[in-house]
């Protein structure tokens, strides 16, 4: 027995059957056992190799999104977000919108949860095999104008933009843009227009974005045209999470407190 698991070890190994190497032994134990017909104990091979092979996709995936941390819809608290709808949160979770190539705008004051939502939505790409990619909007601005000044910009707008099925570009309106860095988001912007999603976060309303764009309202409106065209807008309101806990523990005092 033990050298023809070493057979089927080396058959798995030219075959990248790797799952199936790891289970075999427990499966004819298994199989002996509970007098299981040969189909059955093929199926549950395969079965095996199959669910080895999702955990090891959804893994990866994970990994080459780049979230700073793992964000689910599970843990996000409805009720401390003021005009969020769990039945829109819910309909984007089943991820259609990507499959449309539509976008989510989520809309709000800093600390909120419009960064956990945006984690979640991707987090929860990830895990069905969709290619994503989580990204301040500081960050791609650094990596867009480093690629335009090394004249490397078509290349990395395909490796870092175009290769994702879904791009998250968080905290867009924390930095004001110059020009070119207006210009060069708006290439993304249209790079993705109607051939991929965005799921993008700011602290701004739409009316005031070209204060962000480098003051620029035909850019910001052109841009804004291709964002919203086919979006699903969620507005979120509220006192920041963050400082909620602080002033539980005293840390911050809230307004109307005795000084």
């Amino acid at each position: 027995m033990n050298l023809q698991n070493e057979r089927m070890g080396q058959l798995c190994d030219n075959l990248s059957l790797p799952f199936i190497a790891q289970g075999y032994g427990a499966a004819v134990q298994k199989a002996a056992k509970e007098d299981i017909s040969y189909s059955d104990f093929l199926e549950g091979l395969l079965r095996e190799e199959v669910a080895g092979r999702t955990v090891r996709k959804q893994s990866m995936m994970t990994r080459l999104a780049g979230f700073p941390v793992i964000k689910t819809l599970d843990a996000f608290n409805y009720e401390f977000a003021k005009g969020v709808k769990r039945s829109q949160i819910e309909e984007l979770a089943g991820l259609g919108f990507i499959e449309r190539n539509e976008n989510v705008v989520l809309i709000g004051p800093s600390g909120v949860g419009k960064t956990h939502l945006a984690m979640a939505l991707g987090y929860k790409a990830t895990q069905a095999g969709i290619k994503t990619r989580f990204i301040t909007a500081a960050d791609l601005l650094l990596t867009l104008t480093t690629a335009h000044l090394q004249n490397n910009l078509k290349a990395v707008m395909h490796r870092a933009i175009k290769a994702y099925r879904l791009l998250i570009i968080d905290e867009i309106g924390y930095l004001p843009m110059n020009r070119e860095q207006a210009n060069l988001f708006f290439q993304v912007i249209a790079a993705l227009y109607e051939k991929g999603s965005l799921i993008v976060t700011s602290n701004l309303p739409f009316g005031q974005w070209d204060t962000t764009f480098a003051q620029d309202t035909t850019l910001t409106a052109a841009l804004l045209d291709r964002l919203l065209h086919h979006a699903h807008i969620v507005p979120i309101a509220g006192e920041s999470y963050r400082l909620k806990h602080q002033k539980q523990a005293g840390m911050i005092r809230s307004k109307g407190d005795a000084s």
